[in-house]
């Protein structure tokens, strides 16, 4: 089995050479995007990048599978295990909107061991290993210190597949937004976990995301200090669900909020 460092120079080599194909790419118009779902896009760009990850991680570790949203959804978690968004932000690309990512992590028999998330328009590559700490380039991450939610940035991201949730979720940004100093929404999962591995963001919450939104995500704030976990307040492992992140102290309390019932 590869070691976590072995891992995640895997990983950066497959993000950075999906982020130089994603970079170079011309978006397509809507006549090349196809509906996954409401407001859901996968163009031949995607594809086109999740397919040279898998060639870079499969080669580099044979045997080991990969969970990905284009090509494996289905999630498992025996053996090694590459858990693969290879364009996280599709709408944003498509647009041309800066805020978009490849994110790419490794579990072996369910536990995270590397991550690295590739923020290419910003040229932003962080990466991560089970116990070496979360880092961007030199720099070392740290979650933010601040403790008290009148002074705190939050993260999220909308409902947009699913409309039958949108009512609760308002109800949860009233409340979050009463009593915090913003709220802000890139509109990349991958991208906002990031934020708060960095510190820019104290906190984050979303009600569904994917295996492959959040995997890498979820070991960068863990390393760099911080918590990920459900919306019960479980620690998040690899799977489908709701995510509420952040520095212990913001990430406590914004359970707290979320979970409260009018």
């Amino acid at each position: 089995m590869p070691s976590s460092n072995d891992l995640v120079a895997l990983a950066r080599a497959a993000a950075e050479r999906a982020g130089v194909y994603l970079r170079s790419a011309r978006p397509l118009g809507p006549s090349g995007w196809t509906a996954k779902g409401t407001a859901d896009w996968v163009t031949e760009v995607d594809r086109a990048a999740e397919a040279m990850i898998g060639e870079i991680l499969l080669d580099g570790a044979p045997g080991s599978r990969i969970v990905g949203e284009e090509l494996s959804p289905d999630v498992v978690r025996d053996g090694l295990v590459w858990i693969v968004d290879p364009l996280d932000g599709t709408t944003n690309f498509l647009h041309g909107f800066p805020q978009w990512a490849v994110s790419i992590a490794a579990a072996v028999h369910g536990v995270l061991e590397a991550g690295v998330i590739y923020h290419v328009p910003g040229n932003r590559l962080a990466h991560a290993s089970r116990g070496g700490g979360a880092w961007e380039g030199e720099r070392r991450l740290r979650v933010s210190t601040i403790e008290d939610p009148g002074h705190a940035l939050i993260g999220t991201g909308f409902p947009f597949k699913d409309h039958t949730q949108l009512d609760s979720y308002l109800e949860q940004f009233a409340r979050v937004a009463a009593m915090t100093s913003g709220i802000r929404r890139p509109g990349s999962a991958a991208i906002d976990l990031l934020e708060v591995a960095a510190g820019s963001f104290d906190g984050f919450w979303e009600q569904q995301l994917s295996a492959w939104d959040v995997a890498a995500g979820t070991l960068l704030i863990r390393e760099a200090g911080g918590r990920v976990t459900d919306l019960s307040g479980k620690d998040l492992q690899v799977g489908h669900g709701s995510v509420v992140a952040g520095n212990p102290a913001i990430h406590e309390w914004l359970l707290g909020v979320l979970r409260t019932e009018d």
